[in-house]
């Protein structure tokens, strides 16, 4: 099922040029590229064996570091950790899986862009907007590690580690 999904994702993001809605029928305006509709999930981000094996990583992309269990951001400078502490993980369904160098979804105008990575939103002037609810510490049953949502009551973005959740406010 899992592998269907994967190529149906890919099938249709093919197609699709500028914007993406999952859990909902439209994206809210055209400065978005993909939005997530409000149903007290949150996004998991991409696990990896450590931040110091992603090769080619540019400035913005997010993942979840399954040796030191923490979300981490990658900036200029190197990588930095949303999490506050390490986290929980256990990785037994991914661990005999052979991950394809091939897997990447673009989503924008330019289905030819080079960065590297699994998802990559191509256009410059559009965002992403991470699912939405109040309290995703509280609404959010069983979360995975590497799980990222907003929070609309704080105003604050939030990543679980495994263990615990962190909080960002701009």
């Amino acid at each position: 099922m899992k592998k269907i999904f994967i190529v149906a994702l890919t099938a249709v993001s093919s197609f699709s040029f500028a914007q993406v809605a999952i859990g909902k029928s439209s994206v809210s305006n055209g400065n978005v590229s993909l939005e997530f509709g409000e149903a007290n999930k949150g996004i998991i981000l991409p696990w990896v064996n450590a931040a110091a094996a992603v090769t080619g990583a540019v400035p913005g992309t997010i993942i979840f570091d399954t040796t030191d269990k923490k979300v981490k951001v990658k900036n200029e400078s190197g990588w930095r950790d949303l999490s506050t502490q390490s986290g929980t993980v256990v990785t037994t369904l991914q661990d005999n899986v052979v991950e394809s160098g091939n897997a990447k979804v673009i989503i924008g105008s330019n289905k030819a862009d080079p960065t590297p990575g699994i998802l990559v939103l191509s256009d410059t002037d559009k965002a992403m907007i991470l699912p939405k609810m109040e309290s995703p510490h509280l609404n959010i049953k069983n979360p995975e590690a590497g799980t990222m949502a907003y929070d609309t009551l704080k105003h604050q973005l939030a990543v679980f580690n495994g263990s615990v959740w962190t909080f960002w406010k701009p």
